[in-house]
C-alpha cells in the first residue's frame, strides 16, 4: 500500500467496517497479508463498499521467529476449515493440501479449486480475528506421492533456508519432536507432513523418509489428524 492513497476496500473488508456501523472520519487498521499494519481513515460510506485513505504504516510483527510450513493429508467433513482457521491463529507460514492413500475427502479440477479459494479466505478471515499480519498461503491440493516427487516438500518456501523435514509418526523408531527441536537453531524453518486418519500407508511412510522427512512422535497417545498437526505447530512454534 502506499502512504497517501486513496482505495476501495475489498468486499469482505468493507462489510466487516459496515457490521460495525463505522462512520467517515473514523480510522482502521488494515494490513495486507505481507508485514506490518496500515493506519486508514474513511472517506465514504457507500451501499456496498468503503472507500480509505492510507495515512501510516508500523512495522508491527506478530508472527513467530521459526516459520513452520504444515503438508496435510486433508481430514474429511469439515475438520479441514477448522484445521486451516487454527493454523492460521497459530501462525503456520503455508499450508499444502494432500491426498494420501487413506485420504477420505478427494477433490478434483473446479471443485479443488474452488477449496483452495474457500480455504484461502478462512486463512484470511482468521488473521483478521487475531490480529496476524501475514496470511499463510494455502497451496492448491495435490497427490502425496507426486508432491514429493517434485521437490516441492524441499522448497515449502524457496526464498527462506531449506526447512528441516519432519513426519508425524505412530512407528516404533520415531525421535520425540521435542528432542528434535533441541539439536535446531531456534530460528530454523520447520515442514510438518501428517496423515490424514488413519495416517499415511507403509509405502507411503516410505517414500516420504526417502525424500528426507525424519519420522517424529508426539508423545505415546494417538491423536486425531487435526490435532497431530496443530500439536506439533504449537511445540515448534515455541520459542
Amino acid at each position: 500500500m502506499t502512504l497517501g492513497a486513496e482505495l476501495e476496500l475489498p468486499a469482505a473488508a468493507a462489510r466487516h467496517v459496515q457490521v460495525l456501523r463505522l462512520q467517515p472520519g473514523g480510522v482502521i487498521t488494515l494490513f495486507n497479508g505481507e508485514g506490518g499494519e496500515y493506519s486508514a481513515t474513511i472517506l465514504r460510506m457507500g451501499r456496498s463498499d468503503v472507500a480509505v485513505r492510507v495515512d501510516s504504516h508500523e512495522a508491527l510483527e506478530r508472527e513467530a521467529s521459526r516459520r513452520v510450513h504444515l503438508a496435510l493429508g486433508m481430514p474429511a467433513n469439515d475438520r479441514m476449515d477448522w484445521l486451516v482457521e487454527k493454523a492460521a491463529e497459530l501462525g503456520v507460514a503455508g499450508i499444502q493440501p494432500l491426498h494420501t492413500a487413506h485420504s477420505v475427502l478427494r477433490l478434483s479440477g473446479e471443485r479443488a479449486t474452488k477449496k483452495q479459494a474457500h480455504w484461502q479466505s478462512v486463512a484470511i478471515a482468521a488473521c483478521e480475528q487475531c490480529g496476524g499480519n501475514r496470511v499463510p498461503a494455502v497451496s492448491p491440493v495435490q497427490e502425496l506421492l507426486a508432491w514429493l516427487k517434485s521437490g516441492a516438500a524441499q522448497e515449502a518456501d524457496p526464498e527462506a533456508p531449506r526447512p528441516l523435514r519432519c513426519l508425524l509418526s505412530l512407528a516404533p523408531d520415531t525421535r520425540p519432536l521435542a528432542d528434535v527441536l533441541r539439536d535446531m537453531p531456534a530460528q530454523a524453518p520447520l515442514l510438518f507432513l501428517s496423515g490424514p486418519e488413519g495416517g499415511l500407508s507403509p509405502s507411503e511412510d516410505a517414500q516420504a523418509r526417502t525424500a528426507g522427512f525424519i519420522p517424529v512422535t508426539l508423545g505415546p497417545r494417538v491423536l486425531r489428524a487435526e490435532t497431530a498437526a496443530l500439536a506439533a505447530l504449537v511445540i515448534a512454534s515455541q520459542p
